[in-house]
């Protein structure tokens, strides 16, 4: 069930129904600038909406807005190109201080033709190192990806629980492009209070045969709903998913990245 801008009312019994997850889009947020207090911005946003959070809900946040209330926001007229940045830019025909910026959140160079994918210093990989000037203010201010996802999900989960008084998990998500399909999908850079990977290994499926890979990005696939009430032009950087089930848990999205030692394509 997919809810978008129709808040349910305050103090109403639980929606949880077995076999049906629900999506409820948080409107009325302001634009968020640097200092923020993020957590009372979005829980005074559902009370606004009349929207009660929940045990257990799932909080997924975009990471444009946590960027922006860290101070992860750069002025590219404060930015000197180094000469790799120059010549960088020049093969890709970008604004050399754009590449800089990317170069400074880049752990290595994965491939520089036609566009460039790097390793950031948290280990993602993915275009311009998710240096961004989609929905933020100003031609000259681009985003940067906050220094420690999984701690600004941290901090988040805790100061809504003080809040709201509800034990909730928080997934921060930004949109990645895939190597091998077309297209950009939301998935999880930072998680809080929530498994993000479910190991299916060893038990056994519906014809009793036993699995022997299978890992769910399950933290991935909750970004991922999350994102269709997400668009770009949409304004609704926030999304509550409700009634999936889950034990809540202490996990780390950067588990998620894949380790050097398995990665088949470095």
């Amino acid at each position: 069930m997919i809810t978008k801008s129709k808040p349910l009312p305050p103090h109403k019994p639980s929606t949880r129904q077995a076999g049906r997850i629900q999506l409820i889009s948080l409107p009325g947020l302001p634009e968020i600038r640097k200092g923020d207090d993020l957590a009372r911005m979005i829980f005074q946003a559902a009370i606004s909406a009349g929207i009660a959070f929940e045990k257990n809900d799932v909080v997924v946040v975009a990471q444009k807005i946590v960027s922006k209330a860290e101070g992860c926001v750069v002025q590219l007229s404060s930015v000197k190109p180094s000469p790799n940045a120059r010549k960088l830019a020049a093969a890709l025909k970008k604004d050399p201080r754009f590449i800089e910026l990317i170069l400074r959140q880049t752990r290595r160079i994965v491939r520089s033709e036609h566009v460039l994918i790097v390793e950031t210093h948290h280990g993602f990989v993915c275009a311009n190192g998710g240096v961004d000037r989609s929905n933020v203010p100003g031609c000259d201010s681009v985003a940067v990806l906050p220094k420690d996802p999984d701690k600004s999900a941290r901090n988040l989960a805790a100061a809504l629980k003080k809040l709201s008084g509800k034990t909730v998990a928080v997934i921060l998500s930004d949109t990645f492009g895939r190597p091998w399909r077309l297209g950009l999908t939301n998935v999880a850079i930072g998680a809080a209070g929530i498994p993000v990977l479910r190991d299916l290994r060893g038990q056994r499926d519906r014809n009793r045969k036993r699995l022997h890979a299978t890992i769910l990005a399950v933290a991935d696939e909750i970004a991922t709903a999350a994102g269709l009430l997400m668009g770009k032009s949409d304004g609704t950087p926030v999304v509550i998913v409700r009634n999936y089930s889950y034990r809540p848990r202490n996990d780390r999205a950067a588990r998620i990245v894949r380790p050097p030692d398995e990665d088949l394509f470095r």
